[in-house]
């Protein structure tokens, strides 16, 4: 009989090695997508407190006009021609997966978010690290120039 892993086991796994790039494009883009949200999500918030800020209401709020979907769908419009044709299968497969969209949101912009989150999630779990970084640094590059045109 095969014996299974404990939770310490899992998450020292899950921790210290990541999945390889055919396992983690095989996953459901959906759970790409959760991993990927959580992945920017705390990338935005380190860039706020790295620029000085301290006021948690401050960043709560500004953090909001990084992660929502029509910021996004932005980001990963301006990407696309930068992406490999397997990251963009990965956007791709995100985009098209049914989920529900929030009444706060447009339909085709919560697709386009979900397949950039699909990208971001898929990136970190196979390890490429590098590749991670430097889109998330063009991708608040990019909602940055946003802001500074709307000033």
């Amino acid at each position: 009989m095969e014996k299974s892993l404990t939770d310490l086991e899992i998450i020292k796994a899950a921790i210290e090695k990541p999945f390889t790039k055919i396992q983690a494009g095989a996953m459901n883009p959906l759970a790409l997508a959760y991993i990927g949200d959580g992945i920017f999500s705390d990338a935005v918030r380190k860039y706020l407190i790295g620029c000085g800020h301290q006021n948690v209401n401050f960043m709560t709020k500004t953090s909001v006009k990084y992660v929502r979907a029509s910021a996004q769908s932005l980001v990963i419009h301006t990407l696309i021609p930068e992406l490999t044709e397997e990251e963009h299968r990965i956007v791709k497969r995100g985009r098209n997966t049914s989920s529900q969209v929030p009444k706060n949101a447009k339909a085709s912009d919560y697709r386009y978010a979900t397949g950039f989150e699909a990208l971001i999630g898929y990136l970190h779990l196979s390890g490429a690290s590098s590749r991670l970084e430097q889109l998330l640094l063009k991708s608040i590059d990019i909602i940055n120039q946003q802001l500074d045109s709307k000033k």
